[in-house]
């Protein structure tokens, strides 16, 4: 634990050199943002095109996590098992594939929402492995003292390229073809395929599994590490209850844009792009917030902001407000997301980083399916701005169960 105990103390972490591996790394995950912030920003619109039900739009986002709930503990315990560089890049040929072939059939006029439910299941599907043994390499690539820098440039070059370059094309790219950013998303697979595939990134050291050694058993070893830590089961909790507030906001946010605001598709796109803007810049801030405040009390205090955010955004019907709020929104969810991707990779030992990556991920990300559900329901049932203020309430919960996590 001595690199937490450094960032705690205020020691300046290294940086991890652009040069090798991590530049190649970082490389692929841009490209691979980039292509799927297109789908994402593209991907509402054309579900409000074939239904104005609330409720079934909410079923797009929620079939993009169930799978987190069936197969995510799988995908961390073949994390650790197989080779991590790998397995990136032939989940992510596969993905270009599915995401042609969708691209094709919302050009020909076969676009549904079974479908759509569909990409967004198997793509998610796909994801938990691809996630997990990222989470997994990246140790590897760079020196632990410089997994804070490393998360931080990651996650904001997937911010600049989600926001600043996808976000505003995707009005461009519509109105070229219903089908384009779909064709472009697949297209980014196959370049992020082909860097991830051409890193050679250090074996871990794993100790020989023991005879008879299943799936089950070692990925219960990954749950059992994640529960032994105070301060990683703290901040799970809390990351499970802030999903469930963010999978309604996510879920519903393009009718309370579209809908309760009547800012149409251009309010829709500015509001993504504020937030994706907000979120560079929390890349920029999670570093220092870590030395002034802690890893935890870094998180802590994004919690409580962000929790002001939602009660604007729910109780004041001006597009600029929205805006605003979604942008600070996206800064210190930015903060929450670079501290807890490093304290996980800091605290988890490296042989089981894959498992107790993959149950930190199900546990928390199982609010988020849940969420989307209850956001449809409640916006259908009170209104198209009530799930902000549901996921505010929430806000409130995960920062009191932070509290005990940051005396561990």
């Amino acid at each position: 634990m001595a690199a937490v105990q450094a960032v705690e103390s205020g020691a300046a972490p290294t940086k991890p050199a652009w040069r090798g591996g991590f530049g190649r790394l970082w490389t692929a995950a841009v490209v691979s943002r980039f292509g799927d912030a297109l789908r994402t920003a593209a991907l509402p619109l054309l579900a409000v095109t074939l239904t104005s039900d609330p409720f079934l739009i909410a079923l797009v986002t929620a079939c993009g996590y169930v799978p987190w709930l069936l197969f995510g503990l799988l995908g961390g315990a073949l994390a650790d098992r197989v080779d991590q560089r790998r397995a990136m890049w032939a989940v992510d040929t596969v993905r270009a594939a599915l995401v042609a072939a969708f691209a094709v059939a919302v050009g020909t006029g076969h676009a549904s929402l079974p479908l759509l439910m569909a990409l967004a299941f198997t793509l998610t599907t796909l994801g938990t492995l691809f996630d997990n043994a990222a989470t997994a390499l990246l140790p590897s690539l760079v020196p632990t003292g410089a997994l804070g820098s490393a998360n931080a440039r990651v996650m904001t070059g997937q911010q600049i390229a989600g926001s600043f370059l996808a976000a505003p094309l995707v009005p461009a790219l519509l109105a070229v073809s219903v089908a384009a950013p779909y064709g472009v998303d697949a297209a980014s697979y196959v370049l992020a395929a082909t860097l991830v595939a051409s890193l050679r990134p250090a074996a871990p050291e794993r100790a020989p599994r023991k005879p008879g050694s299943t799936l089950r058993a070692e990925t219960a070893e990954g749950l059992r590490a994640l529960w032994a830590d105070r301060t990683l089961r703290g901040l799970c909790a809390a990351t499970t209850v802030c999903n469930i507030g963010m999978g309604a906001l996510i879920a519903t946010l393009v009718l309370d844009i579209t809908g309760w605001l009547g800012a149409g598709q251009s309010g829709y796109a500015t509001t993504v792009t504020a937030y994706g803007a907000g979120s560079a810049v929390g890349g920029l801030l999670a570093k220092p917030l870590a030395r002034r405040c802690g890893r935890i009390g870094s998180v802590l205090l994004a919690g409580a902001v962000q929790t002001g955010c939602l009660v604007a955004i729910g109780s004041v019907r001006e597009l600029w407000v929205t805006v605003a709020a979604m942008a600070l929104f996206g800064v210190l969810g930015m903060v929450w997301n670079v501290n807890l991707a490093t304290l996980v990779q800091e605290r988890a030992p490296e042989a089981m980083l894959g498992r107790v990556s993959a149950a930190f991920r199900t546990l928390s990300v199982a609010g988020a399916p849940l969420g989307a559900v209850l956001g449809g329901a409640a916006a259908a049932s009170w209104g198209l701005n009530t799930p902000a203020l549901l996921a505010s309430g929430l806000f409130v919960a995960a920062v009191a169960a932070l509290i005990p996590a940051r005396a561990a």
